[in-house]
C-alpha cells in the first residue's frame, strides 16, 4: 500500500510474511498464493506491499539463479504484490516448534550473517518495483547480549563496514539503493534505540541505520519522542519501522493478571518481559521467568515482547501498547517530512496466541491481517497522508 505524504514523497506500508514462514522458494511462492493475495483481495486493493522474510535456503536459491529471481518477480506482479522491504532478522527455522534463542544465530560476528544479508540485498535490488529505487532490510541488533566480547564486537563492526561497501557497489551496478536497519530488541546487545547510537556512529555510513520496532520500543519502556530525538541528534537514519504492539499488564501483582499473562507464556518464541522501577529497567528473558516467584518486581506495570494483533487488544485485565505505536507513528510520518518511508506491520505471533484467540483457518488469518492493515491505513490517513491507488 502506498501513501502520499504532504511533502510529496511516497510512504510504503506492507505486512511481514514471517507470520506464515517458509524455508524454500517453493514455500515462498505458496505464501503469495495462499496468504498474500487473499489479504490484498480483502482490502480491495489492486496492489499490496509485503515485507518478505526469506530464509537462508530461499535467499540462496534466488541469488544463485537469475531465472528464479525473475520468476518470483513475475509472480509478485501477477498477484498484485510488491516488495520494497525484507525482514532479514531470522536466518532459518522461524516456523520451528521452538525458536527462542535460536533466532539470534548467526549474529553479526559470524561470517554467515554478512553473507546472508548480502544475498538479501542483491535479491531485493531485483525485486523492487520499476518505479522504486530504494529498498530496506531489517536485521539482528548485532547479537544476543551473552558471549559478546570486544573481539566479537570488532568482528561485527568490520562486517557492517564491509556490507556498506557492498551496498555502495550494488547501487553502482543496479541503480538501486538498499539500506540496512539494526532492529533493537530486549535482551540483545542493542536493546534500545540509544544502544544503537554508538555502534552505528562507529560504522558511520548512511546505508546502515536503525529499524524502529514499536513493540520492542514499548517493551523497553522507551518514550518515542525521546528515542527519535536522540537518533536525529546522532544522525542515525531510520531505515524502516515495524508497526507492532506489545503485551501490557498494569497491575502484575494481582492473581487474575498473572493468570491472564500465563496464557501468553507459550513455548515457541522468547517473550522478554520488562518493568520500569525507581532503580531503572528490570527484566527477564522470558515471560515464564517473570511469572515464577519474585524474579521481577510487580509493583509497577509489566510489558512483554509478544506481538499483539494491532486491531485486537487482549481482554481485560491486559491490554496492548498501541498508544506507543500511535505516538511513534506520529513522529515518524506526521511531521513536515517523513523520518522513514518504509512501514511494515509485523505480527508473527498469530499462531502463538492463546488457543481461543488463534485463527483456525487461512481465511481467518487473512481476515485478521487485513484488519491490522486497515487500522494502520487509518492511522496514516488521520495523520494527513493520502492513500494512493
Amino acid at each position: 500500500m502506498r501513501f502520499r505524504h504532504p511533502d510529496g514523497s511516497v510512504v510504503h506500508l506492507a505486512y511481514c510474511t514471517n507470520v506464515h514462514p517458509a524455508e524454500t522458494l517453493d514455500g515462498v511462492l505458496g505464501q503469495l498464493r495462499d496468504h498474500c493475495e487473499p489479504v490484498r483481495r480483502r482490502l480491495g486493493r489492486d496492489r499490496l506491499g509485503i515485507g518478505l522474510w526469506l530464509a537462508k535456503d530461499a535467499a540462496r536459491a534466488l541469488v544463485t539463479d537469475p531465472s528464479a529471481l525473475r520468476g518470483l518477480r513475475t509472480e509478485l506482479d501477477r498477484r498484485g504484490l510488491e516488495v520494497v522491504t525484507l525482514n532479514g532478522f531470522p536466518y532459518e527455522d522461524f516456523g520451528a516448534e521452538e525458536v527462542k534463542y535460536r533466532v539470534y544465530k548467526p549474529d553479526w560476528a559470524d561470517p554467515e550473517r554478512l553473507q546472508h544479508t548480502t544475498a538479501l540485498a542483491r535479491v531485493l535490488a531485483g525485486l523492487l518495483p520499476d518505479d522504486v529505487t530504494e529498498g530496506s532490510i531489517s536485521t539482528l541488533p548485532l547479537a544476543w547480549r551473552t558471549a559478546y566480547d570486544e573481539e566479537r564486537a570488532a568482528a561485527a563492526r568490520t562486517a557492517l563496514t564491509t556490507l556498506a561497501e557492498r551496498l555502495d557497489a550494488l547501487e553502482e551496478l543496479t541503480g538501486r539503493s538498499i539500506r540496512i536497519g539494526l532492529e533493537p530488541e530486549p535482551g540483545c546487545v542493542v536493546e534500545t534505540t540509544r544502544d544503537a547510537i554508538a555502534p552505528l556512529t562507529a560504522v558511520a555510513h548512511d546505508r546502515i541505520g536503525i529499524c524502529v520496532d514499536t513493540c520492542h520500543l514499548a517493551t523497553s519502556f522507551e518514550d518515542p519522542d525521546t528515542a527519535l530525538d536522540a537518533l536525529a541528534q546522532a544522525r542515525v537514519p531510520v531505515v524502516k519501522s515495524q508497526l507492532s504492539a506489545a503485551l501490557h499488564a498494569e497491575h502484575p501483582h494481582l492473581p487474575e493478571v498473572r493468570k491472564a499473562l500465563a496464557a501468553f507464556d507459550e513455548p515457541r518464541f522468547l517473550h522478554q518481559t520488562r518493568t520500569r522501577t525507581a532503580g531503572g529497567l528490570r527484566g527477564t528473558d522470558d515471560l515464564g521467568e517473570a511469572l515464577a516467584g519474585d524474579a521481577l518486581p510487580d509493583g509497577t506495570p509489566w510489558r512483554a515482547h509478544f506481538h499483539v494483533p494491532l486491531h485486537a487488544a487482549p481482554a481485560a485485565p491486559l491490554t496492548s501498547t498501541l498508544p506507543v505505536l500511535r505516538a511513534a507513528l506520529t513522529r515518524l510520518v506526521g511531521g513536515p517530512h517523513p523520518l522513514t518511508r518504509h512501514l511494515e506491520v509485523e505480527t508473527y505471533t498469530w499462531q502463538a496466541l492463546p488457543p481461543e484467540l488463534r485463527p483456525r483457518a487461512r481465511a481467518q488469518l487473512a481476515d485478521g491481517i487485513a484488519a491490522e492493515l486497515t487500522l494502520a491505513r487509518d492511522l496514516l490517513t488521520d495523520l494527513g497522508l493520502k492513500e494512493l491507488p
